[in-house]
């Protein structure tokens, strides 16, 4: 999201181009208590002020105004949480309250109005698609029978980079090529040919990539609500035909899978030793009205968008930030490597099985999120009802960002908070973990909303470590000090790509 050139659009925007603002009402007397925070300037408030990163300018906010603070950004008022404290009682003694996502105008057009489960509003109906998704696709059985897939496509991963010994590697790309291989040979369980998956693969990632950025892209509409049906930007138009294009992939995927595997598997389901994937799942809830878990086929596309979203740029991510660090430092590669040779062995594979046994591997990867979380403020809140945090009163329907980033830097809560110490997880490995119990450590967020996805998206980011750092040594291109300056949107990507040269260390890289 760069925010700068953004802000200053906006404002002439606003200035020049609606004069019929003064439609807003005038700002009625508030008894409640409201936190500290910036002024703003009439109409736009802090807009103008924002720069491009803007989990450094809350937290220097938070020094500076405390914990909780109120910005005013157009005709919405926002919140920003940087306490451990804080942040407890918004997705915990507060979560019914504040379990609402705030949608931007993109992620409205995205989701079908908020279909899907990352954005669907509290209530009945997030809560059968989040049991449809846990229970159903991400149960234990369902991920143990997509191993092999798993599997088939880590091992490209590493038949690809063998291709590329000795010639520099962009991480980023080959992870999330990877993922997405990996997600979308879930969805459709291996049933679509080699030549139709990779012709589908690249069409879905080229649309996907437009899709993420369009959702990091500053929108006038979203900060002044009242006038979002003129789409001053166009952000919803372009939005609509990125989906369109969307549509018709997800309508071919579906077709050939259900198709492909009606043929291929009926023998099995007979005898009930059928594997379902994703797609067969979600479509044989079309005919399960007696449920109450039956859902349409746009629901069934929304779905998809949050399991490709979340299963293939946040964990790809991830992945290029933990090797960006190990790069960094030596001498965790090397207690990286020296562990896999133990519990792998030289000439071994990495098999799902060893990946529990990684302890060192597993703290490497906690403390990379640590330092740099895929989302940097989350995904923002929005309370159904007024409700009251560190004493302060926050209004309905205003928007909470929790600034994770800060939390987990803060060198009041970590000893050495800006030095990358994988150790400090493996002290009391019970205390850390991804669940969000701990509120000083929460990259995947904390409560009802915390990511549904997490046991594939973490299974998936040490396997495809482990088979990366245990296959082959990574030296970077070049000799300098290492590039960890980030470029700010809704998933935090570094602002360069990390080029690393391979070379084999171990025979499974044939």
């Amino acid at each position: 999201m760069e925010i700068t050139q953004a802000a200053l659009t906006i404002s002439i925007l606003i200035l020049s181009l609606l004069g019929f603002m003064i439609i807003f009402k005038k700002p009625r007397k508030v008894t409640a208590s409201l936190p500290p925070g910036p002024r703003g300037l009439p109409i736009v408030g802090f807009l103008p002020f924002l720069t491009t990163n803007l989990h450094y300018q809350f937290a220097e906010l938070a020094r500076q105004y405390g914990p909780i603070v109120k910005i005013q950004l157009g005709s919405r008022l926002c919140f920003v949480v940087s306490s451990p404290s804080s942040v407890k009682e918004v997705t915990r003694e507060q979560d019914m309250i504040c379990a609402n996502h705030d949608a931007t105008v993109a992620i409205e057009v995205i989701t079908r109005g908020r279909l899907d489960i990352a954005f669907s509003p509290f209530g009945s109906y997030w809560r059968n698609m989040r049991k449809v998704f846990v229970r159903e696709m991400l149960s234990k059985s369902n991920l143990d029978a997509g191993y092999d897939l798993r599997k088939v496509g880590v091992r490209e991963a590493i038949k690809s980079v063998v291709s590329k010994v000795g010639t520099a590697v962009d991480v980023g790309e080959l992870t999330f090529v990877t993922e997405a291989n990996v997600i979308m040979s879930m969805l459709w369980g291996g049933t679509i040919q080699e030549d139709e998956q990779t012709k589908i693969g690249l069409e879905f990632r080229a649309v996907l990539q437009k899709a993420m950025d369009l959702l990091s892209k500053p929108n006038v509409s979203d900060f002044f609500p009242a006038i979002a049906r003129f789409d001053i930007q166009g952000v919803a138009k372009e939005m609509e035909a990125i989906v369109q294009t969307i549509d018709e992939i997800l309508d071919r995927i579906v077709n050939i899978s259900m198709k492909r595997a009606s043929e291929k598997k009926r023998d099995e389901i007979k005898e009930g030793t059928a594997k379902k994937d994703f797609i067969q799942i979600l479509v044989e809830l079309q005919e399960q009205k007696e449920t109450g878990t039956e859902i349409s086929i746009t629901q069934i596309k929304a779905i998809l968008m949050d399991i490709v979203t979340g299963g293939t740029d946040t964990t790809a991510t991830s992945a290029e930030w933990v090797m960006t660090e190990v790069l960094h430092n030596r001498e965790v590669m090397q207690k990286v490597q020296k562990e896999l040779e133990d519990v792998v062995g030289l000439n071994n594979i990495v098999e799902e099985y060893h990946l529990p046994k990684l302890k060192y591997l597993d703290a490497v990867v906690k403390e990379a999120a640590r330092l740099h979380p895929a989302l940097p403020l989350l995904l923002p809140r929005r309370p159904s009802e007024p409700c009251k945090v560190a004493g302060y009163t926050i209004p309905k329907d205003s928007k909470i960002f929790i600034n994770v980033w800060a939390i987990q830097r803060d060198p009041q809560l970590w000893e050495n908070a800006l030095e990358f110490k994988p150790e400090r997880f493996l002290n009391e490995p019970g205390k850390w973990d991804f669940s969000g119990n701990n509120f000083q450590y929460l990259p995947f967020g904390s409560g009802r909303r915390i990511c549904a996805g997490l046991p594939l998206a973490e299974k998936m980011l040490l396997y495809i470590l482990a088979s990366l750092l245990h296959s082959f040594d990574w030296q970077p291109t070049e000799t300098k000090e290492a590039d960890f300056s980030e470029k700010f949107g809704v998933v935090m990507r570094k602002s360069k790509p990390l080029l690393a040269i391979p070379t084999k260390r171990s025979s499974s890289g044939n």
